[in-house]
């Protein structure tokens, strides 16, 4: 199981995430090529050891385990897997 990073980071990307992510599976990191342009923060599934360190220090409650994503953002399940696909 990973984590998903789901649409109220959307517009945000407050990277206290990246900070906490002991294996620094979040992109685009804010040194990264296309952080500006990117819409929003990923987490690569192949990378995620599911930890969960980076779930509580998300401001705006985006992240969560993709078993527990809501509903209503299930679609950010491949949208996150997809950012690594290209």
């Amino acid at each position: 199981m990973t984590y998903v990073i789901t649409q109220p980071c959307v517009g945000v990307k407050d990277a206290s995430c990246v900070d906490v992510c002991p294996v620094d599976c979040i992109h685009p990191t804010q040194s990264e090529a296309g952080f500006e342009s990117s819409e929003q923060l990923y987490i690569n599934p192949d990378e995620c050891i599911d930890c969960g360190a980076c779930e509580p220090v998300c401001p705006v409650t985006a992240i969560f385990e993709e078993s527990a994503v809501p509903e209503e953002w299930n679609q950010y399940i491949k949208i996150n897997a997809d950012f690594f696909k290209g």
